[in-house]
């Protein structure tokens, strides 16, 4: 038996979830997005219990989303720092070059970034400037601090949870909107099914 590549979890997740992605943006189309926005958004606040940081600055800033990228399999790197703005760059993803399946997987990247600077600065604005998942050699991402340096996605009032709190628990209403799109998906799913045995008997009777 030949092995061309090393199979590894990391391999079979990464490419486990792109492919979700890659469907769940399929069925639903733009609104999967946002489900990723908020994950994002939460998922980096608890990337941040892992980090004791009193009093945030920007270089705090650039070596925790840099650490954070890089402890889940990147290779970021910080560019630039500045008072009203961040740069970073990479090398290659955390999910490898299955980010390509999914493009969109990118807004992970934003929302985390500009979650946590909305935190801790009371604004953050992420322009996705170069993307792997779009062919570019690598990944370069500018996050602002301010308004007005780069047009970006915008994240701002991002609430903190209670230090009690646990950044997954979701609110009923979010919940039940995701039930909906999910639902809707399948009625799409279904109705495509429908629309393929049509065509095949009209196939086999011609």
């Amino acid at each position: 038996m030949t092995v061309n590549q090393c199979l590894s979890a990391k391999k079979f997740l990464c490419k486990l979830i792109t492919q979700y992605a890659h469907i769940h943006h399929r069925t639903i189309g733009s609104k999967a997005q946002e489900y990723i926005k908020q994950l994002g958004i939460r998922t980096g606040e608890w990337f941040e219990s892992y980090y004791q940081i009193h009093d945030w600055t920007p270089d705090h800033y650039a070596d925790v989303i840099v650490d954070i990228k890089n402890s889940i399999g990147g290779e970021f790197y910080i560019s630039e720092v500045t008072p009203h703005y961040v740069i970073v760059k990479a090398h290659s993803c955390p999910f490898g070059e299955f980010v390509k399946d999914a493009p969109h997987l990118c807004t992970m990247t934003s929302s985390v970034f500009g979650g946590i600077a909305a935190r801790h600065f009371d604004y953050g604005e992420v322009s996705l400037r170069k993307r792997i998942a779009l062919g570019d050699a690598g990944c370069e991402v500018l996050i602002a601090f301010v308004p007005g340096i780069e047009e970006g996605e915008k994240y701002e009032q991002v609430k903190k949870i209670p230090d009690d709190g646990e950044p997954f628990t979701w609110k009923e209403d979010t919940i039940t909107l995701l039930n909906e799109e999910l639902k809707q998906s399948d009625e799409m799913v279904l109705t495509l099914l429908k629309e393929l045995e049509d065509l095949k008997d009209q196939v086999d009777g011609s």
